[in-house]
């Protein structure tokens, strides 16, 4: 009975040390596919924030460079910017 219970009790152990073994390596597979998710989401939010940036350049020029209406809206509301601008630099400097 001793015996019995001897070799139980060393198969349960065998079989938590495998058990063990195998979520080790698992846990080393996951960390390593999370490590590259990791990675390809941050690429993939640079190249997000690139793309955003091209789509607001390309909204300015578009307004800068859209119809001659546009474009001569977009004089005349620059000229007013710089007129404002220097009405406050001339008030700075009184």
């Amino acid at each position: 009975m001793e015996k019995d219970l001897a070799f139980r009790l060393k198969s349960k152990v065998e079989e938590l040390i495998a058990r063990c073994e195998t979520l080790d390596r698992e846990n080393a597979d996951l960390k390593a596919r999370l490590d590259r998710y990791e990675r390809s989401d941050n690429k993939k939010e640079l190249k997000i924030k690139d793309l955003e940036k091209q789509i607001e350049n390309l909204r300015l020029k578009e307004a800068f460079l859209g119809t001659s209406g546009d474009r001569t809206k977009a004089r005349q509301k620059v000229a007013r910017l710089i007129k404002e601008i220097d009405a406050c630099v001339s008030l700075l400097g009184e």
